[in-house]
């Protein structure tokens, strides 16, 4: 324990080093942003900081509200709706949407009146007002917990410090990722598009105006605007990447496919959003009077009763990829081998 306060510093101190790790870090990152805040007492409440190379790089990335996900154990989550009620969600027309509504209106009216307390414009793909992403992924909080783990018994700012080695390592390999990218597209979205193509064949186009195309298929007909990048399906819309339909429709037009995504998916806004680089504090940096007297004293914690949890609660997917996880083989008491059991042992 002490060595390790030798190497690394206590709990205590980490705190009164902070206005100087933020300094220094401030002054190797230029653009960055932080911002300490201590009580009344002169005690820890919080700490925010961006780093200039987040800054630089955010206007070249998508815009993505991430909203963690639970399972709720209420009255209005039968295991028998709860297909309808991510259908609904997942709608991208609102026809399409209000057939799924009165549907679950029909089997369960209390929980449609609770969907619609929720408010549909916050859940419903159809209904929601802003760019709303095909975008389904586990909580980014949890992963950064996980990477963090091992750092999280570290001092405030050791563990800050393992946070900017962190970012440090994704910027380099994301930048380098992307500028190996030969291709105008990302490379999952060129192949997104590539699994589309096929599609295509199985649908007829006819010329509206010089602006609209119908594109009609097996069961259903929609009407695709090259110009204002739009289908009547509203995947197009919605995803900001051409439908089946959008590439019928450029196909007609003699149009290139890649003209009609969003610069968001193209690989320079990619390389420009990881093109800064996070560096490390310069611990010969010279430290201003009034930042090397700037008090930060730890928080008053009151330590819980029992044994300190080091482990982190795992969220429901991890717990969900554990039980995929073959079960262990029983074997024979009698025979110590596997595949049969006492009753059925032939040495018994």
């Amino acid at each position: 324990m002490c060595a390790r306060e030798l190497v690394r510093g206590s709990a205590e101190s980490g705190y009164q080093d902070l206005p100087v790790y933020l300094h220094m870090i401030k002054e190797a990152n230029p653009g960055t942003f932080t911002r300490l805040v201590v009580d009344s007492s002169d005690r820890f409440k919080y700490l925010f900081i961006a780093f200039g190379a987040s800054i630089k790089g955010f206007p070249f990335m998508r815009k993505v509200v991430v909203v963690d996900g639970t399972f709720l154990q209420g009255k209005f989550r039968g295991r028998e709706l709860f297909g309808l009620v991510k259908k609904a969600a997942n709608s991208y027309r609102l026809s399409d949407f209000e057939t799924i509504f009165d549907e679950i209106k029909a089997l369960h009216p209390a929980l449609h009146g609770y969907l619609q307390k929720a408010d549909v414009l916050k859940w419903a793909r159809a209904h929601f007002p802003g760019d709303r992403y095909n975008l389904t992924t586990t909580n980014i909080a949890e992963s950064i917990n996980r990477v963090l783990s091992d750092a999280r018994s570290l001092p405030v700012v050791e563990l800050i410090e393992a946070i900017r080695q962190m970012m440090t390592r994704w910027f380099s390999a994301r930048k380098i990722d992307a500028n190996s990218m030969k291709t105008t597209l990302t490379r999952g979205v060129e192949k997104l598009l590539e699994g589309r193509v096929p599609y295509v064949k199985t649908l007829s186009v006819q010329q509206i105006d010089i602006h609209q195309y119908q594109v009609s298929g097996v069961s259903s007909t929609h009407v695709v605007n090259v110009t204002e990048r739009s289908c009547s399906c509203r995947r197009f819309d919605i995803e900001k990447l051409p439908c089946v339909h959008a590439i019928a429709a450029a196909e007609a037009r003699k149009l290139s496919i890649i003209s009609l995504c969003h610069p968001y998916y193209c690989t320079n806004y990619l390389y420009n959003a990881y093109s800064a680089v996070v560096m490390p504090r310069d611990a010969d940096t010279s430290v201003p009077d009034n930042v090397a007297g700037i008090i930060c004293l730890p928080p008053e914690v009151r330590q819980p009763p029992g044994r300190p949890k080091n482990s982190r609660m795992k969220s429901w997917l991890e717990k969900g990829e554990n039980k995929k996880q073959p079960r262990k083989q029983h074997k024979c008491s009698i025979c110590n081998q596997g595949g049969h059991n006492c009753k059925t042992c032939p040495v018994g």
